[in-house]
């Protein structure tokens, strides 16, 4: 395994939230990557691998994930204040000529960062997403807020279960640890997040589809249970410049199942301009 080539590490205050970010490589697009819920800048480490000898990677985490800490209210943070750590995590490593690379949720914050902020992002790609929950994940969600809190360990055997099957033993693993060491706080914000999603109903509720003018790149796994194809389809068909690709045998974390879903990112970041 490369050695991944660490040129910054620093923090940023954002109102109520520490970020910690992480910086490599200094050339070519600036490729700004966007965690899942209760993920971290970790997710991110063979993509890095492949990407920094040639382009601009940076990493951080939001309020309740890696080493970021909230110094005052509630651990979860608003759409708004994701966005806002967005764009203070771009302003603090001077990011520019930005491509907004997401997982999951991290792509709603990208969306809502683009309508918002259109002259910075040459082009968003986004893997693992969809407008509404389906039957899977609502299932999935309300199983997981119902259990007692001590059950950590078979909290975590639901997540994996339900969309984590095709993922490598280490990262099973790294799941159930992760829930074991979990704070009763952070675990509230995570079942808080949860209950979000499924009273949102739709992303549309979020995020004003017509609004986003940079070409969009959907990334999804065949094998994805929580993501429907068809939703997929329809959340392409609402972004004016949109494209998808269904990428065969992986599921909902792409990338952490199979390393050669790189080779599709490498193809798309080839056809962008610096």
């Amino acid at each position: 395994m490369k050695v991944l080539p660490a040129i910054t590490k620093g923090q940023v205050k954002i109102k109520r939230f520490i970020i910690p970010y992480r910086v490599y490589g200094n050339d070519g697009l600036h490729l700004v990557c966007l965690n899942g819920v209760q993920q971290s800048m970790a997710m991110w480490h063979s993509f890095v691998s492949r990407f920094s000898q040639d382009h601009k990677i940076i990493l951080f985490d939001f309020p309740g994930q890696g080493k970021s800490s909230v110094e005052s209210g509630s651990l979860s943070a608003s759409i708004d204040e994701q966005v806002e750590i967005l764009s203070g995590v771009i302003k603090a490593t001077g990011a520019s000529n930005i491509v907004l690379c997401s997982a999951s949720w991290g792509g709603v914050v990208a969306m809502v960062f683009a309508t918002k902020y259109p002259q910075l992002v040459k082009r968003l790609i986004l893997a693992g997403m969809g407008t509404r929950p389906n039957k899977k994940m609502v299932e999935t969600i309300k199983k997981g807020c119902n259990m007692d809190d001590r059950e950590r360990k078979a909290m975590a055997q639901v997540l994996i279960k339900s969309f984590g099957e095709n993922l490598p033993g280490q990262i099973k693993e790294r799941i159930s640890k992760q829930f074991s060491a979990m704070s009763k706080e952070s675990l509230r914000a995570f079942c808080e997040h949860g209950l979000f999603i499924l009273s949102a109903k739709s992303l549309g509720d979020i995020v004003d589809f017509k609004n986003i003018k940079v070409e969009t790149i959907l990334l999804n796994g065949e094998k994805d249970t929580i993501i429907d194809l068809e939703d997929v389809k329809f959340l392409a068909a609402q972004i004016p410049n949109c494209k998808m690709k269904i990428i065969k045998n992986v599921g909902h974390f792409l990338h952490l199942e199979d390393d050669n879903v790189l080779d599709i990112y490498s193809d798309i970041l080839s056809t962008i301009n610096n």
